[in-house]
């Protein structure tokens, strides 16, 4: 049996290959609430740049789950609302990622699950979420099924953060982050074989007001990336 590739526990010390600087930024007038819903509404074709980040781990069994793009509609632009996970799960310890995690029996479809799994992670109550659609499932090496669930949300909202699993919720500018020349590649060999990831590190004030860098990295800066090529 094939072995499968390690984890990246510490991805600072992956060597960064490029920036994708060559790629147009999104203009602001495609990144408006209007523009956006109006975007969601078309049903032209697109191809998502990353369909998963490696095999799943043979010791479990692929599971479904779904996370929330949730685009908060400030009046200086859109900004997307991250949480950096505490630093003690099994999963994803410590990164930053989309609210949201796996589906249950109970749940009728993967936008319920984006909406229940946020609410709990965050407190985010729906009736400030109005859901635009849906971006191409994308898996995970820790054998998750992901369907990133993309939203407006309305400002005049309070976050209940699960102090269990979120240690920081916070928001970036989505111009920032559908801007490519934020994109940097990261590559390493396993067993011959090269395997990249994306990085979009973010300087911003954490709740203490203290200036920080947030590391978006791995699946959710996949995801980031597949929504830029969605919107382009």
């Amino acid at each position: 049996m094939a072995q499968r590739p390690p984890r990246v526990l510490d991805p600072h010390k992956i060597p960064v290959i490029g920036v994708d600087d060559h790629l147009p930024a999104l203009p602001a007038g495609v990144l408006t609430p209007q523009a956006l819903r109006e975007r969601f509404a078309q049903s032209r074709h697109w191809t998502p740049e990353f369909e998963g980040d490696g095999r799943f781990l043979a010791e479990r069994e692929p599971a479904d789950a779904s996370v929330l793009i949730a685009l908060v509609a400030r009046p200086d632009g859109p900004r997307v609302l991250l949480t950096r996970r505490t630093d003690h799960l099994r999963d994803h310890a410590g990164q930053i990622s989309f609210p949201g995690g796996r589906a249950e029996a109970a749940d009728p479809s993967v936008v319920h699950t984006a909406l229940r799994e946020t609410e709990e992670e965050v407190g985010l109550a729906r009736e400030h979420v109005q859901v635009l659609g849906q971006l191409n499932t994308y898996t995970t090496v820790t054998s998750y099924r992901v369907t990133p669930v993309v939203a407006l949300v309305q400002p005049g909202f309070t976050l209940a953060l699960d102090s269990f699993e979120v240690e920081e919720a916070f928001e970036v500018p989505l111009d920032y982050l559908m801007t490519p020349a934020h994109h940097r590649r990261h590559a390493l060999d396993w067993a011959g074989v090269q395997r990249q990831f994306l990085s979009m590190p973010w300087q911003g004030l954490d709740a203490s007001g203290q200036r920080r860098e947030y590391f978006i990295w791995g699946a959710t800066a996949a995801m980031l990336r597949n929504l830029y090529c969605f919107l382009r």
